[in-house]
């Protein structure tokens, strides 16, 4: 049969447009369809703008730290339209860029609906597209509890386009998202308290980085409670919200964000036109290629329910382009030992293991950490400290995880992913001469055990 396309790929987000974009390097005739905009959730209302208003957030701290360095700043202020004017401009630019990447690819650009019409069929604004693959990469999309009065509450969505900045703040969520947002608006000037219905947030980072991020936020007057959960919320007459808890007690603010975790994206779709099948949790189970139950039909990232960052979409996507077309160029997306990086105030970042999963799963493990005020701050009034951690196998000698809460963690981090992928001991750490004076050399000077 002949169909109009090789590949067409429903979302133009991170994971489908590498998959478009390497497919039509490859010679393949690729369409790809998106409604709502060019990037996807990480491009428009995720990473990019995120780490946006984590900078803005953070002038606030390098102002007041500026004075122990002798610069006299008297009468700065703050406006967050102009933040957030400046961050759609910036966006709208990266917009463009992904529609010119797609197009000088010789991609087909289909800026609207797609839904799925049968096993080998796309249906867009009325018209019918074959393909002998269909990709699904539409992502995910914020998940907001089903509560009396949350229409009055918004989400990661919605966040990035608060036309000024509310007073007291609610962020409800124990994860990334909720700990980068407190962190932004208790940055820019918000009275801000955080809720997680858990004894303690960042499940799955390393217990120590937790603990110390918990400190931290703390320190710099977020008010944190976990154990904590809204029962109802209702908007007052003069415009404010009261939240009810769960224990009874009622708490007053201006904006309630939630972010409580994401779904999977497929309103719409037309998935009950084909039988592709879905997993307890609602998400499109795939193979270790990526395809579903339905042969043609393939998905990636967040939509699949697995490791749901960004670049693990853009490596999945380049897969999905190598074995259909490509096929001598083809490797499985290797998901060990993936760096991530958290954006709070201060940042986290990890790789590999916690203490917890190497002792569970490698028994006798040897562990390093420093705490340490950065050398930045030694000349400020600034309480922060930083923390660094590495989990070391006792038997092979191996750094098994590297953790980090302080300055540019991420940054740091990235570097030592490639060290841990190359299976690096603790011995090379040792014998690798540091650079002097950064906060990156601790983690090569680390002597000392400080658990076993």
């Amino acid at each position: 049969m002949t169909y109009d396309f090789d590949l067409f790929v429903i979302g133009a987000g991170s994971g489908g447009v590498r998959a478009a974009r390497f497919a039509a390097s490859y010679g393949a005739r690729v369409a790809i369809a998106e409604s709502r905009y060019l990037g996807g959730t990480c491009v428009n209302v995720g990473c990019v703008p995120k780490k946006l208003l984590v900078y803005g957030a953070h002038y606030a701290e390098d102002f007041g730290q500026a004075q122990g360095y002798g610069w006299t700043l008297d009468g700065a202020t703050f406006d967050w339209a102009t933040l957030i004017a400046n961050k759609d401009k910036e966006i709208k630019r990266l917009n463009v860029i992904y529609q010119n990447l797609l197009v000088d690819s010789g991609v087909t650009l289909l800026q609207a609906h797609a839904r799925i019409f049968d096993a080998h069929s796309v249906e867009v604004d009325g018209k019918r597209y074959t393909a002998k693959h269909i990709l699904i990469a539409t992502g995910g999309w914020p998940f907001v509890p089903e509560i009396p009065g949350r229409e009055h509450a918004i989400s990661s969505n919605e966040v990035f386009y608060l036309e000024r900045l509310p007073r007291r703040v609610i962020v409800v969520g124990g994860g990334y998202i909720a700990v980068e947002f407190a962190s932004i608006f208790n940055g820019c000037g918000a009275q801000t308290t955080q809720l997680y219905r858990g004894e303690l947030f960042m499940r799955g980072f390393d217990g120590s980085l937790r603990d110390h991020l918990k400190d931290e936020m703390i320190k710099k007057g977020i008010d944190l409670q976990f154990n904590a959960d809204i029962a109802r919320i209702d908007k007052l007459p003069d415009g404010s919200l009261r939240a009810t808890l769960e224990d009874g007690r009622t708490m007053e603010a201006d904006c309630i964000l939630y972010a409580t975790g994401r779904r999977p994206m497929l309103d719409g779709l037309g998935l009950d036109a084909v039988t592709v099948e879905l997993d307890d949790k609602g998400y499109v189970k795939v193979d270790d290629r990526y395809q579903t139950s339905e042969p043609s039909i393939l998905a990636i990232g967040d939509v699949t329910g697995g490791v749901q960052l960004t670049p693990v979409a853009l490596a999945e996507g380049m897969a999905v382009a190598r074995r259909l077309f490509k096929p001598e160029e083809y490797r499985p997306v290797d998901y060990r030992l993936i760096p991530t990086a958290v954006f709070s105030l201060p940042n986290l970042a990890t790789v590999g293991l916690t203490e917890e999963e190497a002792r569970r799963e490698v028994g006798q493990v040897r562990v390093y950490e420093s705490r340490f005020r950065p050398m930045k701050l030694t000349m400020t009034d600034s309480l922060e400290r930083s923390l660094m951690k590495l989990v070391v196998c006792a038997k092979t000698d191996r750094v098994l995880g590297c953790h980090m809460a302080g300055p540019d963690a991420g940054e740091i981090m990235q570097g030592l992913a490639v060290a841990l992928k190359a299976g690096a001991t603790k011995q090379l750490f040792d014998e690798t001469i540091g650079i002097h004076p950064t906060a990156a050399e601790e983690f090569v000077t680390m002597r000392t055990p400080t658990g076993i």
